[in-house]
């Protein structure tokens, strides 16, 4: 189980609406994985499962989408994949050795928009 090296994108603007779905299909389109997954379509996401790297359901936790050509973190994604993290909807279904590495990778983009995560209140 893996969580991507954080790769430092550019970050939109805190207001920027999030359409997961939609971004998933901009973000293979961009990384010509619609084929199945690659490097580039690792970047938008915080967290895939190593051992089946080569199967998009592998892949969890997106917080990327394609704007203006370049992949881009959007503020309301990482929000999203932070609650999930915390539990929302149902929560998401990773390792618990890897949650502190999310979390971590996760961080660093709430602070690159001026949030504090969710689990700093903690």
């Amino acid at each position: 189980m893996t969580v991507p090296t954080f790769s430092d994108l550019p970050v939109a603007d805190v207001d920027r609406a999030w359409d997961g779905d939609a971004a998933e299909k901009r973000v293979r389109r961009w990384a010509d994985a619609e084929n199945g997954p690659n490097a580039d379509y690792r970047k938008a996401h915080v967290w895939y499962d190593g051992e089946r790297a080569d199967k998009f359901t592998a892949y969890k936790l997106l917080i990327a989408d394609v704007i203006d050509g370049e992949l881009t973190v959007v503020p309301r994604g990482v929000m999203a994949a932070g609650n999930v993290l915390e539990g929302a909807r149902g929560g998401v279904d990773i390792p618990s050795d890897d949650v502190a590495r999310v979390r971590s990778h996760l961080a660093k983009y709430y602070r690159k928009f001026d949030h504090e995560p969710p689990w700093d209140g903690d």
